[in-house]
């Protein structure tokens, strides 16, 4: 139990009434998880306003209130704390009531619109083969050294954060890599945290659903590395064209990696495969399970993090040759007679024209290429015709079909991204809404030799259609079907 006044030390306060020298049981933003000694910070969201909702948390028991506009009508025995941004303010207090726990382990955070999974993934698996507990926080699950907890968001709210955090260092962890979503930098998700390092991995268009524009994109994402302390360290992908304007305004220490330009940790691809690659790092060639130039910038800005980490060049190069990806994130699967999947995340058009390319790169002309890919529902509208021109452009067959298409409808979605397939590529797509029988249909269609791309779901267990979760996974269909046609 902490004392509210020792929680408000580093707030900004604008007005306070009543006595901050209480005990706060726990910090809550959510009125329905309002329990009798709580501190309640009223945030507004983008769905609704924690103001409305003072009063259900006074009478739930709320102790404290934390909020932006101290309402007229208030408890007597209650605190009002009036602040300028309660969103910033809830992630402050939270790592106050945790007791600072990112600054007790070494955190760096991943940024971007592409390779944030496999980049943390990467160093979580990197630095524990090297004899450390490290704790994760990704879009796949979180970790706590070797304990699972799944993840619901890329990033986590911001008391869930600290208190995971805090988790992981009771538990021994020296080093924590987490996913930063553009929305957890503009909802002030990781304000109150201590960032060892950010990383920065490359900026597409995506999340305009939100953003509303490319630039406001660029701007949250340009955020995070502002906040950060001159001690940290910011390392960029400068072959993205706004790597430099990330850091236009940081005080961190900045570091650059790149494959096509000059920077302080290079990489490029001498062999390619379906298996792997086979990399020179530094002038040093090194055997990798990664395919694809895309991942090339992964396995490097792992690389590059890792020795701004204090760890040794020949021992970190060792760990990565070693390294697998990460789940649905070009996870290959052989058929019986010979065809080759690839299941894959990539749901950006950006991701799927890297992930597109990389196999065109290593198949043989005589080889075809089948992309299975959707869009989904409720999300930037604008990526649909884009990503269908470009399964078009680039596969030999392309089968549109559903992705999560959640509320909408998803012949509309399929519709939609039908509208970016040019006259001369109509003839290679087909629409197929299930998207098990898209799966399916493209497993009839491949011959001894030719390559599935089944894009856009990646490591995803699930079907969202309608607000309902149906179990669906692209690996499971794609290895059931292999058995029913090729057994």
């Amino acid at each position: 139990m902490k004392v509210l006044n020792d929680i408000l030390k580093s707030v900004k306060v604008i007005k306070e009434i009543g006595n901050t020298e209480i005990p706060v049981t726990a910090i809550v933003f959510d009125s329905r998880k309002v329990e009798l000694g709580c501190l309640f910070v009223a945030v507004k969201g983008t769905l609704s306003d924690g103001h409305d909702f003072i009063d259900m948390a006074v009478e739930k028991g709320a102790k404290a209130i934390i909020c932006e506009n101290i309402p007229i009508k208030k408890s007597k025995d209650v605190v009002f704390v009036q602040v300028k941004n309660s969103s910033k303010v809830l992630g402050i207090v939270a790592s106050a009531y945790y007791e600072n726990p990112s600054s007790k382990l070494k955190l760096v955070g991943v940024t971007g619109t592409n390779g944030k999974t496999t980049t943390v993934t990467l160093l979580y698996n990197l630095v524990r083969k090297l004899g450390y507990k490290v704790g994760l926080l990704s879009t796949i699950r979180n970790y706590i050294d070797d304990q699972i907890i799944d993840a619901t968001h890329t990033t986590p709210d911001a008391v869930q954060l600290n208190k995971l955090i805090k988790q992981m260092v009771d538990h021994g962890c020296e080093y924590c890599f987490m996913e930063v979503s553009s929305h957890a930098i503009d909802q002030e998700r990781i304000a109150g945290l201590y960032f060892t390092g950010g990383l920065f991995t490359n900026i597409t268009h995506d999340h305009l659903d939100y953003h509303k524009t490319f630039a406001e994109y660029i701007k949250a994402k340009k955020k995070f590395f502002d906040d950060l302390k001159p001690e940290s360290f910011a390392l960029i992908n400068t072959d993205d064209k706004n790597g430099y304007v990330m850091v236009q305004n940081t005080k961190a220490k900045v570091l650059n990696y790149a494959v096509r330009s000059g920077a302080e940790y290079k990489a490029k691809i001498i062999e390619s495969h379906f298996e792997g690659s086979m990399l020179s790092i530094d002038n040093i060639d090194v055997w990798t399970y990664f395919v694809g130039r895309f991942n090339v910038y992964n396995i490097l800005s792992v690389y590059a993090c890792a020795l701004l980490l204090g760890f040794e060049k020949d021992q970190v190069l060792t760990a990565l040759s070693e390294m697998k990806p990460a789940e649905g994130r070009f996870e290959t699967l052989r058929s019986q007679n010979g065809i080759t999947a690839i299941v894959d995340y990539a749901h950006t058009p950006d991701a799927l024209l890297n992930v597109l390319n990389a196999i065109n790169q290593i198949k043989n002309d005589d080889q075809e290429l089948i992309t299975v890919v959707g869009a989904g529902g409720d999300r930037d509208k604008t990526k649909r015709p884009v990503m269908a021109k470009i399964a078009s452009m680039e596969s030999d067959k392309v089968i549109l079909t559903s992705d999560n298409p959640r509320s909408e409808d998803p012949n509309t979605i399929i519709e939609e991204m039908k509208l970016g397939v040019n006259s001369e590529n109509n003839k290679k797509v087909l629409s197929i809404v299930d998207r098990k029988e898209g799966i399916r249909t493209a497993c009839l269609l491949a011959k001894k030799g030719d390559v599935i791309l089944i894009a856009g779901k990646g490591h995803e267990t699930y079907q969202e259609v309608q607000g309902i979760k149906h179990h669906f996974d692209d690996r499971e269909v794609l290895k059931q079907i292999f058995n029913e046609l090729y057994n």
